[in-house]
């Protein structure tokens, strides 16, 4: 299988299939997909993301970005959540180059993690209820994307080690994520030269935050989102291939998949 999926204009679409868990079971191929900025797809990319049978996408940017840079196009056998997880904006471009840049992101990303509690929760829901493949985005698939994704992974039994090279695999498409925003903003100066840059030491930093806080990743999901066991059943039901029986027996088979139809559409 492929975790890196081809497209023209979109540098950080990744299949999340293939980690293995704890408990020795595999996160499923074809399920789960992580991306930048949808808002991007036209003509045959989009025809190739229509190949991938997804059927929902979470859009983790603000509003006031979604109608600045576009959305996904619309299908009507496409749904559309947005959940803007970051409450506190910022703009890379201007992060100080004197400061220390991965200890900038990873509190970045704390404020995330304590501000966007509500839509963390909401878009594990959704992702939990989707019986067909599922992508969640952001601008560049970076940082709300990668801290999402290493949510996800964890919460299904993932190690941090794959977590974080997970994550830094974003490190590949730096260099086009950065000239895209050259192109954007001919007019402007790139003050940070960290700039699309996505090493393991930001999740790692980030992940030992959420452990020192609230004991561990588990428990900051179960105590500050409210998860419960309940949903995280669902989520490794739907995301992880079925586990094996003793003896070598038929694989069991997960419950399907359940949608609730007031998620099905999102304001944008």
């Amino acid at each position: 299988m492929t975790r890196h999926l081809e497209f023209e204009r979109l540098h950080n679409f990744r299949d999340l299939g293939g980690y293995r868990t704890a408990e020795g079971r595999t996160v499923r191929w074809g399920r789960l997909y992580r991306a930048d900025s949808l808002g991007k797809l036209a003509g045959a990319d989009w025809e190739r993301f229509r190949e991938l049978g997804i059927r929902t996408v979470i859009d983790l940017r603000y509003p006031w970005e979604i109608a600045s840079c576009g959305r996904v196009p619309e299908a009507e056998d496409l749904a559309y959540v947005n959940l803007s997880i970051e409450h506190r904006p910022y703009d890379q471009a201007q992060i100080d180059p004197e400061l220390d840049p991965w200890r900038y992101l990873a509190d970045r990303y704390a404020e995330v993690a304590l501000d966007g509690a509500a839509e963390l929760r909401d878009a594990l829901e959704v992702i939990a209820e989707g019986e067909d493949a599922q992508v969640f985005h952001c601008a560049s698939g970076k940082d709300r994307t990668g801290l999402l994704a290493a949510l996800v992974l964890i919460l299904l039994g993932v190690d941090e080690d794959t977590v974080a090279a997970d994550f830094a695999l974003t490190e590949l498409a730096t260099e086009r994520l950065l000239a895209d925003w050259h192109a954007a903003n001919p007019d402007r100066e790139m003050r940070w030269p960290g700039y699309g840059r996505a090493p393991e030491q930001v999740i790692r930093l980030f992940l030992a935050d959420l452990a020192a806080t609230y004991g561990s990743v588990h428990a900051y999901a179960t105590g500050h989102l409210g998860v419960d066991e309940e949903l995280l059943g669902r989520l490794r039901e739907r995301l992880l291939e079925p586990a094996v029986r003793p003896g070598g027996g038929p694989p069991s088979q997960g419950a399907p998949g359940r949608w609730r139809e007031d998620r099905r559409r999102g304001a944008s």
